[in-house]
């Protein structure tokens, strides 16, 4: 599967089932209405609710930078992009019976 070049939304996740982990990481770059971006991440273990965080940019082109910047790290780390955009909207989430496995 081909990636966007320049892709606005991300889904990793991250399973070591010897250190009984199962971590995701969710991010989204969105418009805001003076003409910036929001970089909006949200990360924690598979199923849980996790935690958020909105990092503020000038510019669209700069939170795509960040959110390039990012992934390149967590892959470092091991996390594996899930192909399959999961996202719709504004970090849209499954109901809890289907969130106990990202695939």
């Amino acid at each position: 599967m081909q990636l966007e070049i320049f892709p606005d939304q991300m889904y990793l996740f991250r399973e070591d089932s010897s250190r009984n982990m199962r971590r995701f990481y969710l991010m989204a770059v969105q418009r805001d209405l003076f003409g910036g971006a929001s970089l909006i991440r949200e990360w924690g273990r598979i199923g849980s609710s996790g935690q958020l965080r909105i990092d503020h940019h000038p510019d669209e082109g700069r939170a795509v930078d960040a959110l390039a910047d990012l992934v390149t790290a967590k892959r470092k780390r091991g996390y594996r992009l899930l192909h399959a955009p999961v996202l719709t909207g504004s970090m849209a989430r499954a109901p809890k019976s289907q969130q106990s496995h990202p695939l």
